[in-house]
């Protein structure tokens, strides 16, 4: 038995591996020795960051004006600090060993800000946290979190002129500006604080406009603004506005409601009533009241007035382009008259809004039948379904496959176009078509999301084979020339120019062989006459030439004697059981720089006979031995001739 001797600590990062040598006997017997290999992995070891496990542990700075809640530091294996080399927060605990401080740990070891946020009046404050983590094992490491904090630095929200008196005249009309307050600072917005539940004013709380929400007679309102910062409501500032309503001698009818807010359905019936104005004369006369419709002429053609009874005219077709020129709305005015005087009459405000209703279902393509060749890549389009849906917006859909996509089904579908691309493997010969079941939902063709129509495409899907030919390269054999460049330079030698069949496939080239030769002199016979040979060395052992593409490419290098490489490069084309491939040999005479020769800035491109060059080419074959053919001979005539007795007995009988 091997133990570990007490006080021994391991560390996999240093020694991983122990050699002992054992060695034992019996009595009687001779010594044995053997070697025992003790091997140290890498544990799931407790560890906490250098910063954070540290005597100050670690510091973050944020701003007085944080949000109350917001996490300000992680006690994670992330790089803002906390743990490194651990599974999963998930499985440790954290806790708070100082509870001092207004910051709260929670159990996923996130410290966040107070409840209420920081007291901005001070300048600096700190708080310091002590925190220790445990995993389920009982490993536990500790450190500390120093949060400083910093006075903020934006601006705070003030009024220009804290208290206004404003003067109007009475008889001004619903939703007319009486004045507008303003005051400064970052993402300013505006409220009415008193009255509670102003019955005779409303503010804009984007641009401080305060405007009347009903005709206003002679008073004298008190109001009391407030301006706060909407990213934090804290941060506020508070203004009087007195006004003052004088009296005026004109008269008009007072009609509730002093504007009409409306949005109906687009399948609201011609003739219903939108609102009846109840208007009562000022002057407690007996004149008649008179109602007329004023705005553009689209409004004026969908509505009508019949007595003080707001009615539709037409019909309310949301799925138009008229209605979309609109933005779905339509605007007009009211205008209530005593006595048709102009100067006694009352504005009424209408604003209508038409709604969608999801009426038709999408609609399937005619004839969704598309062809794709066998040899289509991964992500190539078919075809594309084009549904189409009478609802606005037009044929807004989503388009989904029925099952999936899969191995019985190579194909997915875009959610939003429609189309269907190859995502798998196909072949013609297992299977030459696909039935893909499409489901069209349309969508944003009602107010109620829920309500959604759909329906199912059949889509056919045929795969039209290909015949795949071997790759032509010409010319298949070259003699090229080149100078050597400088050192460390990219000096094209040549381009194969090859083309596959089909056009679609996809062609690639490799070095596969060859050998590096002496140079032969500039009278000398060319290397293809010499006697038969198998070209197996490598000739780019040293990576002198590299392939990019078609194009090959050669490194020089500061060797001064003339070299000759010859080159068997592959181009294939295809893949998996069908790829074909043919050998181009090129054989390359580097002529380095300082060996004189006839100046020449052209690579000389030679073609020669392919006579020379033998390529072998080995293939199995299975040739059984003699008895074996006889031994089958005589089985197969037993086998004959039992057959022919079993069918003479049955004819027999």
């Amino acid at each position: 038995q091997v133990t570990l001797r007490a006080g021994a600590e391991l560390d996999a990062r240093q020694v991983n591996q122990y050699t002992l040598l054992v060695r034992a006997a019996c009595p009687g017997e001779d010594e044995v020795e053997e070697r025992l290999f003790v091997r140290v992995t890498v544990g799931q070891v407790l560890r906490c960051d250098t910063p954070f496990a540290s005597a100050e542990g670690d510091v973050v700075q944020v701003l007085a004006d944080v949000a109350p809640r917001t996490p300000l530091y992680a006690v994670l294996p992330q790089p803002l600090g906390g743990l490194t080399r651990f599974p999963s927060p998930s499985f440790l605990q954290f806790r708070l060993r100082n509870h001092n401080t207004p910051l709260t740990l929670t159990r996923r070891g996130l410290v966040l800000a107070p409840d209420n946020g920081f007291d901005r009046s001070k300048d600096i404050q700190t708080f310091r946290l002590e925190i220790e983590v445990m995993d389920r094992r009982g490993h536990n490491c500790s450190g500390a979190v120093r949060v400083e904090v910093l006075p903020s630095r934006r601006p705070r929200v003030t009024f220009l002129e804290p208290h206004r008196a404003v003067t109007v005249t009475g008889g001004i009309g619903p939703l007319e500006v009486v004045t507008q307050v303003h005051a400064g600072g970052d993402n300013v917005h505006y409220a009415i604080l008193a009255p509670v539940a102003p019955a005779l004013f409303t503010i804009d709380e984007v641009t401080g406009e305060i405007r009347s929400t009903r005709r206003l007679e002679v008073i004298h309102a008190h109001l009391l603004i407030r301006a706060y910062n909407a990213l934090h409501p804290d941060d506020h500032a508070t203004a009087t506005v007195n006004v003052t309503v004088q009296r005026t001698d004109r008269q008009a009818p007072r009609c509730v409601p002093a504007i009409f807010v409306s949005q109906v359905p687009e399948t609201l019936s011609p003739g219903s009533t939108l609102v009846t104005l109840r208007c009562t004369d000022s002057t407690s006369t007996d004149e008649c009241l008179h109602y007329a419709l004023e705005g553009p002429p689209s409004s004026r053609s969908h509505f009508c007035m019949e007595g003080p009874r707001l009615k539709v005219n037409t019909t309310l077709d949301y799925d138009s382009e008229a209605m979309a020129a609109l933005s779905f709305q339509f605007t007009a005015t009211i205008v209530v008259t005593v006595g048709r005087q102009p100067l006694q009459s009352t504005r009424v405000p209408v604003l209508v809004t038409v709604t969608p209703v999801n009426e038709f279902r999408p609609a399937c393509p005619n004839g969704a039948t598309f062809t794709v060749p066998e040899t289509a890549a991964f992500g190539t389009v078919v075809g594309r379904v084009a549904g189409t849906d009478r609802d606005y917006p037009r044929d807004s859909l989503e388009y989904s496959l029925e099952g999936g996509s899969g191995s019985a089904q190579p194909f997915s579908i875009d959610r939003h176009t429609g189309e269907i691309r190859v995502v798998g493997p196909l072949d013609s010969q297992q299977q030459k078509s696909y039935r893909l079941v499409v489901r069209l939902t349309d969508t944003h063709n009602d107010l109620d999301l829920k309500k959604r129509q759909s329906c199912l495409c059949d889509v056919s899907v045929r795969l039209q084979a290909v015949r795949h030919q071997l790759p032509v390269c010409i010319p298949e054999v070259q003699e090229l020339r080149i100078t050597a460049g400088s050192p460390g330079s990219r000096q094209p030698v040549t381009r194969l120019v090859c083309h596959s069949s089909p056009d679609s496939v996809a062609l690639t080239y490799t070095v596969v062989g060859g050998e590096e030769r002496p140079s032969r002199g500039a009278n000398q016979p060319s290397p293809w006459c010499d006697t038969e040979q198998t070209l197996s060395r490598p000739g780019n052992e040293d990576g002198r030439f590299r392939l990019e593409g078609n194009t090959l490419v050669y490194l020089p290098n500061d060797r001064a004697e003339p070299r000759t490489f010859v080159l068997l490069v592959e181009v294939w084309g295809g893949s998996g059981a069908r790829r074909q491939s043919i050998v181009v040999a090129l054989v390359v005479h580097v002529t380095p720089r300082s060996t004189p020769v006839p100046p020449s800035t052209t690579t000389q491109h030679t073609t020669l006979q392919k006579e020379p060059l033998v390529v072998t080419q080995t293939e199995g074959v299975w040739h059984p031995p003699a008895w074996f053919v006889a031994v089958l001979t005589i089985s197969g005539a037993l086998l004959l001739a039992t057959l022919a007795c079993m069918a003479r007995n049955l004819l027999c009988r």
